[in-house]
């Protein structure tokens, strides 16, 4: 496109100063950091050129069964990233609640925003489909991580306070509505904070992307405000499906607390 101003080589390699910078800064302060800051700055370069590598053949060679094969290595390394995440173990019900929350949060958004907000046509074009869906997965992902956390955490620290409730008759929900609540306001709170800061604070990477690659501010502004909706709606549906399905999973069908000290 007319106007983009093509990167060479010399000048990629050159934004690499800010990496060294960032050793020096942690050298000289003594922080053990040098190792996963290279690591982590290889790995992505490593990463997004392969897939730069992988996107133009998609591109150019679009099939519904690439882009559904895509959506599915994507889902499944965001819940297996969101595993990892969590310190504390996780039982086999409760994984299974983050897999089955994610899938139907992130897909139910994907397939309404694409289908009824974008409208693109075909429908596994994945110019649009994986970029997308990207966006909304990743996001979903940290919104969920964070949601499992404060649930586990909440449900160990309330231990005795939940059994205390269930002892004076209150059921499962409400004896753990505070612990679910918690959850929820943790997990949605970023998404939220992002949307404040926009546009003011800072400028969206996608939308930034658009303006430098010569699409029309406006047209970016619109596609932001269209995105950053879809992933508020899917943070929000993925993490309620998980907290209200997740908290079940520390009862038994007595509706007893099987939380070990």
């Amino acid at each position: 496109m007319d106007g983009v101003i093509e990167l060479q080589l010399w000048q990629m390699a050159a934004a690499y100063v800010f990496v060294v910078l960032l050793l020096f800064i942690v050298k000289v302060k003594g922080i053990s950091r040098e190792k996963e800051i290279l690591i982590a700055s290889v790995r992505m370069t490593v990463q997004l050129v392969l897939v730069g590598y992988v996107l133009v053949y998609l591109f150019n060679h679009m099939h519904p069964l690439s882009t559904i094969i895509v959506i599915a290595i994507m889902e499944a390394f965001a819940i297996h990233n969101i595993f990892k995440r969590v310190k504390k173990p996780l039982s086999k019900p409760l994984k299974k609640m983050i897999a089955v929350s994610m899938l139907l949060g992130t897909l139910t958004c994907l397939t309404y925003f694409l289908f009824v907000v974008i409208r693109i046509s075909p429908w596994y074009d994945p110019r649009y489909f994986i970029p997308i869906a990207g966006m909304i997965i990743g996001n979903s992902m940290t919104g969920v991580s964070l949601g499992v956390s404060r649930l586990v955490d909440g449900m160990h620290a309330e231990k005795h306070l939940i059994e205390s409730s269930l002892m004076l008759g209150a059921t499962p929900k409400i004896a753990a509505k505070g612990v679910v609540d918690n959850a929820f306001d943790a997990a949605i709170l970023p998404t939220i904070n992002t949307m404040v800061g926009m546009g003011i604070v800072f400028l969206p990477g996608m939308m930034t992307g658009q303006i430098l690659s010569g699409i029309s501010p406006i047209t970016a502004i619109e596609y932001q405000i269209a995105i950053m909706l879809g992933i508020l709606g899917s943070v929000a549906l993925t993490v309620i499906f998980f907290v209200q399905l997740g908290f079940k999973t520390f009862f038994n069908e007595e509706n007893q607390l099987i939380i070990e000290d």
